[in-house]
């Protein structure tokens, strides 16, 4: 067994005995080993041998503890890399930043399950705020398009990359004439992801479709014609635009959509993108949550 090898250098360990001074498991330091966080000091290429040297014994708290904060291994590559090169403020921010995003996560969380409660009890559904909705007709439109498979956590950051893709874009193409929008052709969730549909919409066809022929490989880029619609649609607060809270203003539209007999769906679901987002503020309107109906 390889916590049996007699090792002749005293500064190096067997797996064994540097699991007991790290307090790791050897299954934990070969699978820190193989993911790249924690590579032996030495292996010796006759038996497979692991060893590690005593100076390892921190790197390898750091990692077990880092990894009891379930941050992901990417992330605790770079925050032990940043400590091990004595820029402490880095890490230390790097960290702050990744408990930042935890308990935004579970602030979320703790408010769809209260909301969940509530919903489920029989009681009130409106722990998100109230929703009025309202139909609007939106003409036919050209769009350039950019498509992506994401889940729920990376969504955010991707809208707000592709709009801004597309905007600049949008330039070669005659400009931009109306709100961008992302369509959601299937659910985007923690566990489905999507695919979700950037568009901004242009004035120039022809020059739309010249640019996609140039870029369409590299962003899943695509021009299409998006047909005049009648959308359902309510509008939310930038603050509302996170998720989960966003999830009850496309219930609300749902909800109303379901008791106006006669109204059905003729679409996927959409959010538009109406305000400027880096200058709105929490409570500013920014977003119609969308149902295209007839």
């Amino acid at each position: 067994m390889e916590d049996r090898v007699d090792v002749v250098d005293e500064e190096l360990l067997t797996i064994g005995a540097f699991a007991a001074r790290s307090r790791l498991s050897a299954k934990a330091l070969r699978l820190y080993d193989r993911l790249g966080l924690l590579a032996p000091a030495h292996v010796e290429e006759a038996t497979g041998y692991r060893y590690y040297r005593a100076g390892q014994v921190e790197r390898a708290r750091l990692v077990a503890l880092l990894r009891q904060l379930d941050m992901p291994l990417a992330r605790i590559a770079d925050v032990v890399e940043a400590a091990e090169t004595a820029d402490g403020d880095t890490a230390a921010g790097l960290l702050t930043g990744y408990w930042a995003d935890v308990e935004a996560r579970v602030a979320g969380q703790r408010t769809l399950a209260a909301y969940l409660r509530g919903r489920l009890s029989g009681g009130s559904t409106e722990m998100y705020g109230t929703f009025t909705v309202e139909t609007v007709e939106v003409p036919a439109q050209v769009v350039i398009t950019e498509t992506r498979h994401t889940l729920a956590d990376e969504l955010p950051a991707w809208i707000g990359a592709s709009l801004g893709r597309l905007e600049v874009a949008a330039q070669e193409c005659g400009g931009v004439t109306g709100a961008p929008f992302v369509v959601y052709h299937a659910e985007v969730s923690m566990e489905s992801d999507g695919p979700a549909e950037a568009c901004v919409p242009v004035a120039d066809e022809g020059a739309a479709r010249a640019w996609a022929a140039r870029h369409g490989r590299a962003w899943e880029t695509a021009v299409r014609v998006e047909p005049a619609r009648t959308l359902a649609y309510t509008r939310i607060s930038k603050a509302q635009v996170a998720h989960p809270q966003i999830l009850a203003a496309f219930e609300a539209v749902e909800r109303w959509i379901a008791g106006r007999e006669g109204l059905a769906y003729d679409g996927p679901c959409r959010e538009v993108y109406f305000a400027d987002w880096d200058a709105a503020g929490p409570q500013d309107p920014v977003c119609d949550v969308a149902f295209p109906v007839r």
